[in-house]
């Protein structure tokens, strides 16, 4: 927990008037050993990211906070979106054919409001909006707060401003922050720097893709409360080196459970995942997929030697049956964490110990091979995958 007094001017900035002194924030911590849950941008891995349903599904699954990304249109309104253009998660080239690429802040509220958020990721979505940020307090239950992320701040400017005042006058915003449900993170450390200008009172965290030096940790504590990073750059030095500092801990995109133990190992204190449900089941020592037939992802190859779809050779993700029966896999589906997909097609039948490969590229199918004949689809850094059945259950989580 860090003192933020910063000045502007001759006055002290605060967000309750009544305030004379400088404001602390109030360290978020979890009640109890465990670490704190943070579904990831709600809970992306089961819903649409970012959207009033995937918010929904993060606020039930017993994670402690869900994790949002804002940003403002172009026309001054605060949304909740991740991506900077609307290509990926939503129908823009059906709606405005010609902008899917332009920057998401460049449309309106009232051009944003026409876009399908939900369908991209599966049918059941379909019709769900981009949401205001001030949506965001009714859809939670049971307590969830919010960490909110600045999404790029060169394209939003003012919108450090913005929040602050929403924490500040809006009722549902006020009352999450007096509950010590809010925290604000972003990687612009210039625009942290800036938030914490106008609001100290409020628990600040800031991002890095790896572990900077102790030189720049020591200057992130001056007006942060935490510290996040990837959990696959992410070493016991490093972890050491923020501690040291005196932030607190937290790692994304968490998502499986091998990854969880690796975290708990280096003494992370907060974990951002897209399956806040299964994180939780796990971290209460609960099977995560009671009903698991046996069939799950065991390995993936995700760069592939020259080409990703190298015909016949490309990347693949490996799906096997440890059970002790037959299963039909035909329609199990495969998505990494940026929702591109991999479905199985008909007549695959896996016995106990088979393996079926599944190659994003194109090639020639046999028993021990399915080619989904695509464009590449997986992060060569390492992915991670979610493996649904045929009836759109969710079945197994993979992290490499």
């Amino acid at each position: 927990m860090k003192l933020r007094s910063i000045t502007l001017g001759t006055a002290t900035l605060c967000l309750v008037a009544s305030l004379s002194a400088p404001a602390m924030a109030a360290e978020i911590k979890s009640s109890d050993s465990s670490p704190l849950v943070i579904g990831h941008r709600g809970a992306a891995g089961v819903a649409p990211e970012n959207t009033l349903e995937a918010l929904k599904a993060g606020s039930q699954s017993g994670a402690e906070f869900v994790e949002i990304d804002v940003q403002l249109s172009k026309d001054g309104v605060p949304f909740i979106f991740h991506d900077g253009t609307p290509a990926r998660t939503t129908n823009v080239e059906e709606v405005f054919p010609d902008r899917a690429n332009d920057p998401i802040t460049s449309f309106t509220w009232d051009e944003l409001q026409q876009l399908d958020a939900g369908s991209y990721f599966s049918g059941k979505f379909v019709g769900a909006k981009i949401p205001h940020f001030d949506d965001v307090p009714s859809v939670l239950t049971g307590g969830t707060g919010v960490f909110i992320e600045i999404k790029d701040p060169a394209s939003s400017q003012g919108v450090e401003q913005v929040v602050a005042d929403a924490l500040a006058k809006d009722t549902e915003w006020k009352a999450l922050l007096a509950a010590n449900k809010i925290e604000v993170l972003g990687f612009d450390a210039a625009s942290n720097e800036r938030f914490a200008q106008l609001a100290p009172q409020v628990p600040l965290q800031q991002l890095t893709g790896t572990v900077p030096s102790a030189q720049e940790l020591e200057h992130y504590a001056t007006y942060a409360d935490a510290f996040g990073t990837s959990y696959r750059t992410l070493d016991a030095a490093g972890a050491q080196r923020v501690k040291d500092a005196g932030l607190g801990l937290g790692v994304y995109t968490v998502d499986s459970e091998e990854v969880v133990d690796d975290a708990l190992e280096l003494g992370v204190e907060r974990i951002t995942g897209d399956f806040p449900a299964q994180i939780d089941r796990h971290l209460n020592g609960k099977k995560v997929f009671p009903a698991n037939n046996g069939v799950l992802i065991s390995d993936a190859l995700n760069d592939a030697p020259g080409s990703d779809v190298t015909p016949e050779n490309g990347e693949y993700v490996v799906v096997e049956n440890t059970g002790q029966r037959t299963v039909d896999v035909s329609g199990y589906l495969i998505r990494d964490a940026a929702n591109n997909k991999l479905q199985i097609g008909d007549g695959y039948v896996l016995e106990p110990g088979q393996k079926l490969r599944v190659y994003s590229g194109p090639g020639t199918n046999s028993d021990e091979a399915f080619y989904v004949d695509g464009p590449g689809v997986l992060n060569n850094g390492g992915d991670s995958l979610a493996l649904w059945d045929a009836k759109g259950k969710l079945t197994d989580l993979f992290s490499n």
